[in-house]
């Protein structure tokens, strides 16, 4: 998202970038240039018109805003990117609106470029938009909540079909060339991380198993209560559980291949010697 900014966005001033782990922006603002790094929020804020936010949760989000929110932040436009309860982003509407400022609730990230689900924006920092203009700004976030339940089963879909490859003797690389030409994306890309051992092999995850979780939990509940029974959901849930089990807070959401495999008779690592 940054990159398309900083590429697409026609900045009139360098793009600011802030993270709690100031390591982090400072790399990201090597790579892509035209960026300088914020020491905290309140400063990034104070620097910018337009203020893009993406937290891990709904406390973290609610924390963030009420710190921001006791400064001036009169016509400035702040984009939420992060997933949350459709309840918390119309509070949050609210709060922001209260104080004088915009609010766009942008929670977007699905699969291998950005979908970008919007309530009151127009954007070009995604493939696509899913406007939610004349909606309540929960919509936007409810459909990143049920969302989730397609990149979940898909990513079982593929963790399932890869071990039931290699224990029928088709082999997992000829699956991955049926994938790659029938299902190109974001099929492709986990079949392509399961296969090469990515899944257990990276130093920080791409999407921490414990957010996966926490994110489950709410599409969980969002079932319970709408009176949905997730069948297929509810097994990804447990292989996430599998994941944390075995390896920790560093596992990664495309671990539930390694609990696929477990349940299998097959070893966690595909690519570890025995």
């Amino acid at each position: 998202m940054c990159g398309n900014l900083v590429k697409k966005g026609n900045l009139g001033s360098p793009l600011i970038l802030y993270n709690r782990t100031a390591s982090r922006a400072q790399q990201l603002a090597q790579e892509l240039g035209n960026c300088s790094v914020a020491n905290s929020p309140s400063e990034a804020v104070a620097g910018a018109d337009i203020i893009f936010t993406c937290l891990t949760d709904d406390h973290a989000v609610l924390e963030l805003f009420r710190q921001l929110l006791d400064n001036d932040v009169t016509g400035k436009l702040f984009v939420n990117c992060s997933t949350t309860q459709p309840a918390t982003s119309d509070d949050l509407a609210t709060m922001v609106e209260k104080k004088g400022a915009g609010v766009v609730t942008m929670p977007g990230k699905f699969g291998v470029q950005d979908l970008l689900i919007v309530r009151q924006s127009r954007a070009r920092i995604g493939r696509g938009v899913i406007d939610f203009s004349n909606e309540a700004h929960g919509k936007a976030s409810l459909l990143k909540v049920i969302g989730n339940v397609f990149i979940v089963n898909m990513i079982e879909t593929v963790a399932e079909g890869l071990v039931l490859a290699e224990k029928s003797n088709l082999g997992m690389e000829n699956l991955h060339k049926f994938i790659q030409a029938i299902f190109p994306g974001p099929f492709a890309l986990y079949s392509q991380r399961m296969i090469s051992g990515d899944y257990y092999n990276r130093e920080e995850p791409v999407v921490s198993i414990d957010m996966a979780r926490h994110l489950a939990g709410e599409v969980l509940a969002l079932a319970a209560a709408s009176g949905t029974k997730l069948n297929a959901y509810e097994n990804g849930y447990k292989h996430m559980e599998m994941v944390r089990s075995h390896a920790g807070a560093k596992g990664d959401i495309s671990g539930i291949y390694g609990a696929v495999r477990q349940e299998s008779g097959l070893a966690y690592e595909n690519l570890k010697q025995e």
